[in-house]
């Protein structure tokens, strides 16, 4: 009788979960019913699923709106018409057309409309009008009377009851951005939209049985069904599965020759070993799929960096996917595919954020747009974001919002409505709230997309599934990772630009000559590792320095332990004990020697936490596996988490391990969820660093340069001006005649690109260059402003910042001349003269200039000064006791140090308080670190950016130098000259 029932998958409508919706069935003897889910089918998978395992019958079936209005329910009859819903809803989406159900040709789809809203000639055979309850009285003087072959039962269902009816309208509220007082009634469902026993909702249409028996009728020929255990990906990549093996192995041992000669026996039985297994799986096409990206890929120019699961396999190796040697690292193939797995590994291919839109498009092109679709994700409602939106619908100020977020428990946060908002919060706590996209999964699917979701058309371009990859798997699909990341765009640069400026071309896939490199190995050990890609932030910094790295295989293990899971367990910090001192510990137990010894038996990567599972608690690897993902995040069943869980103590219990040493093993485990990575990813990680560090090692500046064009490194891009800088590059501002819109090096002077300049447009940097390259370098400032038409105000940020300096002339009189020129009105084409009238000459008296001013207005446009030293602002010349390189010779001792600001990790103790690491760069440009204990942080908070008085005591850790902060006090600068 149910034919409307909306879940939480009603983006901020529904309220309640499946698990919920099914439990409400039970209680009130429904054995049928239909989800309809708003302009939305991402629900149907799992509802399907759900249903069946708690014995009712599922429909599949959509509610059409057009915004607040009720268009239609619409019910799939069969798998067909479920196809047939998703490709309605994905055409609309796609096109950006107003959802209308007018002349849509459905086949295997039945509709249902308010009651009223047609009159029953005007049905066809597919249609019909839904009648609730309350609504049935009108059918005495309605035509209805005599065509009750039209009418079905029409009890939609959103909430539990009042309460969740209050719940629905506070996410009405946030859907419209509305104060909850200002809902208009039609926004909002009625309070009637509940689930109510079925004997109660036949009794309201016990005079018109016709009603309930077309009810029954329709439910009875809708069917829906999913073969949840069957891989829906891609299954031939050629013409046939054969064909597949066959090619497969072709590449494979054509790749073979490529990595490892043609004499290697070890590489060839792996190779057949598992070629022999992915044809046994059926994951020949997947391989091929992901080979045929690779070779479009490469044959573009595009770097690439291929990871994830699939990484462990060298098969993938020699098909270039990966430049990841399992041989050389031992990786554990079966780990990934062994007979108790369904799915194939997984690949993670990493793009340049300049390239991967184009990969993007060639797989769509490709596969077909009807079988290729990006993997949607589900934003949801978190805390925090809960807590600003219920404010603005509950109409609390800004600032009243801030303090219930930041302080809730203020005693000026106690009031009715903060009570309200805080239990509301506790309601629609991981509630979906958006559908966005996934990283960078990529579905190429046998059968159309659409016979599993509709798709949605997001900025991006490319059509993106409703629902998300835990969804997309549990229906059986593999996702192929296509990500971006700017580590491989800087390499990429930096490669060209060493050509450019030194001629040389540099194979940047040489990585085994990388490893034995003796400056890659030294600026490893010693922490030089400033803008490589993944070990250049503060804490690797460190671990690189404690463990004293100078090899690939301790970088593979260091990549890995400085996730958060093994530092939160402590791991970490025991792991840099026993690599320095593997004689003096002991071995929890004698499997971890056995299957750790690598590690010292700690556990630091997924395949370590398999192993232990398997060999040390006897779970088999299909459990295993499930504690792998559940490591990686990618797995959500408590419930089946749960039942390992329990397995794993009783195992330990059933072969005689003292309770404590099962437990301190499973909290080492649990410790690694959601962060840590497999061997191979890890492995992955340190060939893209180490090709980071060779450029650094032997091309510092052109490699910087790389690095500030990329952005999105670990720090902000004085910092990188500083390393290049530090190189021994010259820096110049931006400079009408020497700068691009990137920053670009000439030898070893860097100009810095005009896109670091705040304000100034895109326009008017296009313009300045191709004027430049089509009639050579300007003249003077009056040469610039017949050839740019340039307004006054673009103009002033120019001269401000002394990208006009190669006249010779002050700021001050520039901009003089700048206002005489630009009085008439701005120019809107320009052209170039054939003969260049000879320019007036203005005198002016002399003003005064001071350079201080000229960094003020650098710190303005570009965020920092590059004509003076930063420290040389300061009101005092007291540059600190000790400067950084000088911490090791003062251990113990406290000391004063000057120290810019550079970044903040914030952390927790143990008992919930705050305490912080601070890194800081001396005057020599050199880094620093600090460590701030809450009583110390409390007392001596941080106060922004800029440069601090810092008083501490030095200590070390294993080598590496820090400062345990007494006290700090951010510095005053001199005052600007203009203020």
């Amino acid at each position: 009788m149910y034919l409307n029932v909306h879940s939480f998958f009603s983006l901020r409508y529904g309220t309640l979960k499946i698990e919920e919706l099914l439990a409400l069935a039970r209680q009130n003897g429904v054995e049928a019913m239909a989800l309809t889910d708003i302009n939305t089918t991402m629900g149907i998978p799992e509802f399907v699923k759900k249903a069946v395992e708690a014995g009712i019958k599922p429909v599949a079936g959509v509610e059409i709106r057009h915004g607040d209005e009720l268009l239609c329910i619409a019910l799939a009859k069969n798998n067909a018409g479920f196809k047939e819903l998703n490709d309605y809803i994905s055409w609309h989406n796609l096109n950006k057309k107003e959802f209308s159900i007018s002349g849509w040709p459905f086949c295997d789809v039945a509709v249902i409309y308010p009651f009223g809203l047609k009159k029953p000639r005007e049905l066809k055979d597919y249609e019909f009008t839904g009648i609730k309850p309350g609504q049935v009285n009108r059918l005495i003087t309605s035509e209805y009377r005599n065509f009750q072959d039209k009418l079905l039962v029409w009890q939609p269902v959103t909430f539990r009851n009042q309460t969740g009816w209050f719940l629905h309208k506070s996410l009405r509220a946030i859907g419209h951005n509305t104060l909850i007082s200002k809902l208009q009634t039609r926004q909002f469902a009625g309070q009637d939209e509940t689930m109510v026993p079925l004997v109660q909702l036949k009794k309201a249409f016990e005079q018109y049985p016709a009603i309930l028996k077309n009810t029954e009728k329709l439910l009875n020929e809708c069917t829906i069904g999913f073969e949840f255990s069957v891989i829906k990906n891609k299954k031939t990549f050629s013409q046939s599965a054969y064909d597949d093996k066959l090619l497969l192995e072709k590449l494979a041992m054509d790749g073979m020759v490529y990595r490892y000669g043609k004499n290697n026996p070890l590489a060839r039985e792996r190779v057949l070993h598992e070629l022999q297994i992915i044809d046994k799986l059926g994951f020949s096409a997947y391989f091929l799929i992901a080979s045929d990206i690779i070779r479009y890929s490469m044959s573009r120019g595009f770097y690439h960096v291929g990871r994830g699961s699939g990484a462990n396999s060298v098969v993938a190796y020699c098909l270039r996917i990966t430049d990841v040697d399992p041989i050389k690292l031992n990786l554990y193939f079966e780990r990934f595919l062994n007979p108790k797995r369904t799915s194939p590994p997984d690949f993670d291919i990493d793009y340049s954020w300049r390239d991967r839109d184009e990969v993007q498009d060639y797989i769509f092109k490709r596969y077909g747009r009807e079988h290729t679709a990006l993997l949607g994700a589900t934003s949801t409602f978190k805390n925090r974001s809960i807590t600003r939106e219920l404010g603005k619908v509950f109409g609390l100020p800004k600032e009243e919002i801030d303090l219930l977020v930041n302080d809730p428990g203020n005693d000026y946060n106690k009031n009715d409505i903060t009570a309200l908002i805080t239990t509301l919060s506790s309601q629609m706590k991981d509630f979906p709230n958006l559908r966005t996209i996934h990283a960078g999964g990529i579905l190429i699917s046998e059968k159309p997309i659409t016979c599993y979701t509709a798709l949605d058309l997001p900025p991006k371009g490319f059509p993106t599934t409703h629902w998300d990859m835990y969804i997309a798997e549990d229906i059986g699909f593999e996702k192929l990772d296509i990500l971006s990341q700017r580590g491989i765009g800087h390499i990429k640069e930096a490669v060209e630009i060493i050509s450019e400026n030194r001629g040389e071309e540099v194979d940047i896939h040489r990585v085994n000559k990388f490893f034995e490199d003796e400056k890659v190995k030294y600026q490893l050990k010693t922490g030089e590792t400033n803008g490589c890609f993944y070990i250049e932030s503060p804490a690797m910094r460190g671990l690189l320095k404690k463990l004293r790295c100078d090899d690939y295989i301790t970088l593979v293990a260091a990549s890995s332990i400085i996730r958060p899971g093994v530092a939160k367990s402590g791991m970490m910090k025991e792991y840099i004990r026993r690599f320095h001192n593997p004689d003096k510990f002991e071995y929890i137990h004698p499997v971890m020697k056995e299957q750790l010894a690598e590690t010292y038996g700690v556990m630091v990567y997924q395949e370590d936490v398999i192993k232990v599972a398997h060999h040390f608690a006897g779970l088999d690897l299909a459990e295993a596996d499930v504690l792998r993902r559940a490591m990686s995040g990618k797995y959500r069943s408590l419930k089946e988490f749960s039942r390992i869980e329990e397995k794993y103590f009783a195992n330990c219990q059933g072969k005689g391990y003292p309770e404590t040493i099962a437990k301190e093993v499973w909290r080492q485990i649990e410790s690694f969820a959601g962060y840590s990575f497999s061997k191979a990813h890890s492995a992955s990680y340190a060939v893209e660093s180490f090709q980071s560090l060779y450029l650094k090692a032997h091309y510092p500046l052109e490699f910087q340069v790389a690095v500030i064009n990329n952005f999105g490194g670990f720090y902000s891009a004085w910092v990188y001006v500083n390393e290049a800088r530090r190189k021994g590059a010259t820096i110049e501002l931006p400079c009408v005649n020497n700068s691009n819109n990137a920053t670009r090096i000439n030898g070893t002077t860097i100009y810095l690109g005009f896109v670091h300049v705040q304000n100034l447009e895109q326009t008017t940097i296009n313009l300045i260059v191709s004027e430049r390259n089509c009639h050579g370098p300007y003249n003077s400032i009056t040469d610039f402003v017949e050839r740019v038409p340039v307004t006054k105000e673009q103009l002033v940020l120019l001269i401000r910042l002394g990208a006009f300096r190669f006249t010779g002339q002050e700021k001050s009189n520039l901009l003089w001349e700048a206002h005489f020129l630009l009085k008439k009105p701005d120019k809107t084409a320009t052209s170039f003269a054939l003969f260049q009238a000879p320019a007036k000459n203005f005198s002016l008296p002399q003003l005064l200039h001071e350079k201080l001013e000229d960094a003020y207005d650098e710190i303005e446009l570009l965020g920092f000064p590059v004509s003076m030293n930063i420290f040389d602002m300061l009101q005092t010349g007291f540059r600190g006791e000790i400067q950084a390189k000088d911490l090791l010779h003062h251990l113990g001792k406290k000391v004063r140090m000057v120290g810019r600001l550079v970044t903040i990790k914030y952390v927790r103790t143990v008992k919930k308080e705050i305490m912080h690491f601070g890194t800081f760069i001396d005057s020599t440009g050199e880094f620093f670190d600090t460590v701030h204990f809450p009583q110390s942080l409390k007392n001596y908070p941080f106060r922004g950016d800029g440069i601090y008085l810092i008083l501490g005591k030095v200590v070390e850790e294993f080598g590496f130098p820090s400062l345990e902060v007494e006290k700090m006090a951010k510095l005053p600068y001199r005052p600007s000259p203009k203020a």
